[in-house]
C-alpha cells in the first residue's frame, strides 16, 4: 500500500496537485486497505487520512496497517474535516473523482477555499496492471468458481428453474470458499439465453436447451468472471453450429492476447470471423473487459475502444451468439496479459457438455 501512496504522490506532482480525495470504495481499498465504502480517503503530499465514523474505527485501524491517520467523524462533519486537513497540509489545488461526486456534493467542495480538478482516471488507472498478489487472488476466486461450475452441474436438470438453478449455484460457490458472487449470476436457458444480460426467471430447463451460466467468486475482493454454455440432452444442428463458431471465436483472441495490442483490434478478431459465418448482426456486444476489484474495469475490447493492452492487465475474452426465440452462446474466459501472450486463468473445457 506505501508504493501505491507514493505513487499518487508523484502522480499529483506531474498535476501540479497537493491532494487527492478518493470517495469510492474500491479506490479507498485500492489505496489504504480499508474494504467499507462509508470512508473519505486523504492523501496530500504531506500526509495521508482516512475519515470514517464510530461504527467503523477498529476495522479501519485493523486494515490500514498504520498507513494513515484515522480520523473519527461522523458524516455530517466530514467535508469540514477534510477542509481542516487540507489547510493544515498547506494545500491549494485538490484532485476528484469526478464519477463519484454528486452535482449537489460538489457545490459544497466548490465552496471551500481550494481549487478542485477532476482527477478520477488518474486514481484509477494503476489498478489496470496487477501485481503478483493481485494475481493470485484472482487465480484463487477462478479456481473456486471452476470447482463449483462443475459441481453445481451434478446438482441441476431438467425440470429446474432457472431461479432455482442459482440458488443452487450460489450455495455451491460459497459453500467452497468464495467470499461473496462477483455479480448475480446469469442463468438463461433456452430462448431466454438470446439476452446476453438476462434476469433468471421462473422458466424451467428443458431437454434440448442451450444454457448460458455466466458466474464470478470473490476472494479478497477480486472477482473472476466466466461464461459456459452447456447443453441439457440432444441439441439441434443450428444450436451445434453456433457453439462452435464461438468457441473457435474465443480461441483465436485468446491465442491474438499480448502486451501491445489495441482493445478494438482484438474484438476485431472474434467479430470479424463471427461475421464471416454469418452471425455477425447477432454479436452485439464488446469482447470483454478489465477485472480486478471491480467486475468491470480498464481496459476494455470493443470496436471503438483505443485501450492498449499491457503486460499485467486482466482481461475477460468473451464472444457471444444470440438467436431471437432460440437460443443464445458465449463462452468467457479470464485471462493476465503478457509480453507474448496471455495466462489464461480459467481450467474449464470448452468442448461442449452435455447433461
Amino acid at each position: 500500500m506505501k508504493q501505491r501512496i507514493e505513487a499518487l504522490r508523484e502522480n499529483l506532482r506531474k498535476a501540479s496537485l497537493d491532494a487527492a480525495v478518493v470517495k469510492s470504495g474500491v479506490n479507498i481499498r485500492y489505496y489504504s486497505g480499508f474494504t467499507s465504502s462509508e470512508a473519505i480517503f486523504l492523501v496530500t503530499l504531506k500526509g495521508t487520512y482516512l475519515i470514517t465514523d464510530f461504527r467503523y474505527l477498529i476495522q479501519a485501524q485493523a486494515q490500514t496497517l498504520g498507513l494513515c491517520a484515522i480520523i473519527d467523524a461522523n458524516f455530517p462533519a466530514q467535508l469540514g474535516k477534510i477542509g481542516e486537513l487540507l489547510l493544515a497540509d498547506g494545500c491549494k489545488r485538490a484532485g476528484f473523482e469526478q464519477d463519484v461526486i454528486s452535482v449537489g456534493e460538489f457545490r459544497k467542495y466548490e465552496a471551500m477555499p481550494f481549487e478542485w480538478v477532476p482527477f478520477g482516471n488518474e486514481l484509477s488507472l494503476p489498478r489496470a496492471i496487477k501485481s503478483a498478489d493481485e494475481i493470485e487472488n484472482l487465480r484463487a476466486a477462478q479456481r473456486i468458481a471452476d470447482k463449483s461450475f462443475l459441481e453445481w452441474l451434478g446438482r441441476i436438470g431438467a425440470g429446474m428453474s432457472e431461479k432455482e438453478a442459482v440458488a443452487e449455484l450460489n450455495y455451491v460457490c460459497a459453500k467452497n470458499g468464495s467470499d461473496a458472487p462477483s455479480f448475480d449470476p446469469i442463468i438463461a436457458a433456452g430462448p431466454n439465453g438470446a439476452m446476453p444480460h438476462a434476469v433468471p426467471g421462473e422458466r424451467k430447463m428443458q431437454k434440448g436447451d442451450l444454457v448460458t451460466a455466466d458466474l464470478g467468486c470473490m476472494i479478497n475482493g477480486y472477482h473472476s468472471d466466466m461464461t459456459r454454455t452447456f447443453a441439457i440432452g440432444s441439441i439441434d444442428d443450428e444450436s451445434r453450429e453456433i457453439y462452435e463458431i464461438v468457441k473457435t471465436a474465443q480461441q483465436m483472441a485468446l491465442d491474438a492476447v499480448k502486451s501491445g495490442i489495441p482493445g478494438k483490434v482484438l474484438d476485431a478478431v472474434a467479430r470479424d470471423y463471427i461475421t464471416e459465418k454469418g452471425f455477425g448482426a447477432q454479436f452485439g456486444h464488446g469482447l470483454g473487459h478489465g477485472i480486478g476489484l471491480e467486475i468491470h474495469e480498464t481496459p476494455f475490447l470493443r470496436v471503438f475502444n483505443e485501450d492498449i493492452l499491457a503486460s499485467g492487465m486482466t482481461v475477460t475474452i468473451e464472444p457471444g451468439i444470440y438467436l431471437e426465440g432460440k437460443c443464445g452462446v458465449r463462452i468467457e474466459d479470464c485471462c493476465v496479459v503478457t509480453d507474448d501472450g496471455c495466462l489464461n486463468l480459467v481450467s474449464l473445457t470448452k468442448e461442449l457438455i452435455t447433461i
